[in-house]
């Protein structure tokens, strides 16, 4: 088997990581204000009130702010496929490069299109095309996120392709597979939601501190209405999606949903683990126990799973070892096929060499029989397969803990506005002060639910990433690794100090109604 030299594998993630996390701080406030500022917009057109026009053109300052800086974190992103995976780049590229592609030439262009008209269309255009070019701003920039998590969903879930022996290469059969893969369309939806509700706490949390400094306060009560009733509808679609997503993750990953229930041994009217501390000297496959201490909501987790009270979910020694009992393959069968596998590609691309079209096709046969268990032939152990458990457990507790908080949070601020008592509640609004930094812990814990939940594979059960980075010295990543820290530091100290100028300025003159 290939040497791999994990140095670069762990720097490759780890830089990628850093990226990905520094980039996801932009992408899900850009989601959300850009239809915020479309709702805000829809109503000065409609009112005609000035107060309006001045909270429309405040929070689309700080939209643009912010659009400026995901675009540039969000470029880099992408070259790093290039760069540090050039493996993965080769055997998906096909797939892979199909969604971005589409990304940076169809949504990409639609929303950069309008967004000059958006901006600088002030007075130079009419009402109703200004707000039309709002509105497209917003659906361009959650049509790009659509074909990004169609993307991250093949690698979740891959679908809609076949594997080229010729090439050892990953190649697109179905267009209409990739883009409907039941894994994306669930992971878009709840993706887009949670960034309107994450776009929604950032409204109250600026809004929040005018209501705290008596500043703007009619222009901020307003601001919270709106921002309100979208965080609470946002919240209602991030828990349906939440359901569905931890159905089709059941289905797809089983792997990971035991890893974020810290689930072991598989259940028959499995329970949910609402609160509890994980055991850190567990091992797979010992017999000491998962927690510490835990509180438990019975038949939950096997009724999220299969939609059944009485459904056995597996666990992780269940996916490692297997269970014959209910007709699990473990990983340790699965490497074996997969090793026939590998060698039996080499037997074919050497009779192909040496133009022996039986010994070929015989090979092609054999190979035919276990190709779909190909990437757990890399693996070196089948204990291998399973996630560092402790990462995706507690991640996806906080964020679920996060992700209760926050619609009641909205209704609050919603109820206490309709009272016309906000201004009094001085209980409430650090809580909303605060929203838009727990909005941020739990959109990144969601990331390390996907995303470390799914190790060790790059593509799910087809290749692991120790297989897929690019043949590099760890020295030159760890270069870069340092030289991007610095840049996306400043780049979000950027943003902050021109935010928190505008934020200062406050709104325009001549609109508020304090």
């Amino acid at each position: 088997m290939t040497h791999i030299d994990l140095s670069v594998v762990n720097w490759a993630r780890a830089q990628f990581a850093l990226t990905a996390m520094y980039h996801w701080i932009f992408v899900p406030l850009t989601l959300g204000l850009s239809f915020l500022c479309a709702f805000f917009e829809s109503i000065y057109v409609r009112t005609g009130k000035k107060e309006w026009l001045s909270i429309t053109k405040f929070w689309m300052t700080l939209f643009g702010i912010n659009f400026a800086i995901g675009v540039a974190t969000g470029i880099i992103l992408e070259f790093e496929f290039g760069t540090n995976w050039s493996n993965y780049s080769w055997m998906v590229g096909d797939i892979f490069g199909a969604p971005l592609a589409i990304e940076g030439l169809f949504a990409f262009f639609l929303e950069a299109t309008f967004f000059a008209v958006m901006f600088f269309g002030w007075n130079r255009v009419s009402k109703r095309f200004h707000l039309f070019s709002t509105w497209m701003v917003a659906v361009g920039s959650n049509l790009s996120a659509v074909w990004i998590l169609v993307a991250n969903g093949w690698m979740q879930n891959p679908v809609g392709m076949v594997f080229n022996p010729n090439t050892a290469r990953f190649e697109m059969n179905s267009f209409f597979k990739l883009v409907f893969n039941p894994v994306a369309v669930s992971k878009f939806i709840h993706t887009s939601s949670s960034g309107f509700l994450f776009a929604s706490l950032f409204v109250l949390t600026i809004s929040s501190w005018y209501l705290i400094k008596g500043r703007h306060v009619e222009m901020a009560k307003k601001s919270i209405v709106v921002a309100a009733v979208f965080g609470l509808l946002a919240s209602s679609f991030v828990a349906m999606t939440g359901d569905t997503s931890a159905y089709e993750v059941s289905q797809k990953q089983p792997m990971k949903l035991a890893a974020i229930e810290g689930l072991y041994k598989g259940q028959t009217k499995a329970p949910i683990v609402a609160l509890g501390i994980l055991n850190t000297d567990k091992k797979v496959g010992d017999n000491q126990k998962s927690f510490v201490a835990k509180i438990e909501i019975p038949y939950l987790l096997s009724i999220l799973a299969n939609h059944s009270f009485t459904a056995f979910v597996p666990g992780i020694d269940d996916l490692v070892y297997g269970n014959k009992t209910y007709g699990i393959e473990g990983a340790a069968s699965k490497m074996v096929k997969g090793r026939k596998a590998i060698k039996d590609l080499e037997l074919f691309k050497n009779a192909r060499k040496d133009k022996n079209t039986a010994k070929a096709a015989a090979a092609l046969k054999d190979f035919k029989i276990n190709q779909a268990y190909l990437g757990y032939g890399y693996l070196d152990k089948p204990e291998e397969a399973a996630p560092p458990v402790a990462v995706p457990y507690y991640a996806f507790h906080i964020m679920v803990g996060l992700g209760t908080l926050f619609p009641l949070l909205f209704a609050a601020f919603l109820f206490f506005s309709i009272k016309n008592t906000l201004v009094e509640k001085r209980w409430l609004l650090p809580l909303g002060f605060i929203s838009v930094f727990l909005g941020l812990i739990a959109q990144e814990s969601g990331w390390v639910v996907a995303e470390v939940g799914r190790q060790p594979w790059a593509i799910s059960g087809l290749l692991p990433v120790k297989m897929a980075t690019s043949n590099l010295d760890p020295q030159n990543i760890q270069i870069t690794f340092f030289m991007f820290f610095g840049l996306f530091t400043l780049l979000l100290v950027a943003e902050i100090k021109i935010m928190l100028k505008q934020i200062s300025t406050g709104f325009e003159e001549g609109g508020d109604l304090k």
